[in-house]
């Protein structure tokens, strides 16, 4: 799968005025290390404090209708799982997350707290992956992987 410079443009308009615009930050002294000009993107700034939002609103953001009337289900430990759940929330999606029960308790709260359903699962007896695409098929809902995803990175990627 490649994703073009073009790809992340048309994701960036897509998600304009819905992500928040992060700052481009530099410090002197990681300019020394480096040898050269350093700049972070402090994405915790981002809803769900990361900047997977970006690739998750830009992947539902595109789901039709029907799609979105029956929701959407992603696995995620944290970062997606919020992102998934923020984007949702935004949009009027259904969302189901599968999360590993001894997930950090902070990155189940705020993935209840943006209303997502959340399906709790063993990772050491069980694979997240095959309960999220068994949920998505019985549902009829849309499977919403991490990555592998060209509008999730295109998203990711702005």
């Amino acid at each position: 799968m490649t994703i073009t410079y073009a790809d992340i443009q048309v994701a960036n308009a897509r998600i304009s005025g819905h992500a928040i615009r992060t700052p481009l930050i530099s410090h002197p002294a990681l300019d020394d290390v480096a040898g050269g000009k350093v700049f972070i993107k402090p994405e915790n700034l981002q809803y769900s404090g990361s900047f997977k939002f970006r690739g998750a609103f830009n992947r539902l953001s595109q789901l039709t209708a029907k799609e979105a009337a029956i929701g959407v289900v992603a696995w995620s430990s944290g970062n997606h799982a919020q992102g998934v759940a923020a984007a949702a929330q935004i949009l009027g999606i259904p969302a189901t997350i599968v999360m590993p029960s001894d997930a950090p308790h902070v990155k189940l709260a705020g993935t209840r707290e943006y209303g997502a359903e959340i399906v709790l699962y063993n990772r050491y007896e069980e694979s997240r992956e095959d309960i999220a695409r068994k949920l998505a098929s019985d549902r009829g809902a849309v499977l919403v992987p991490s990555f592998e995803d060209g509008h999730i990175i295109a998203g990711q990627g702005t």
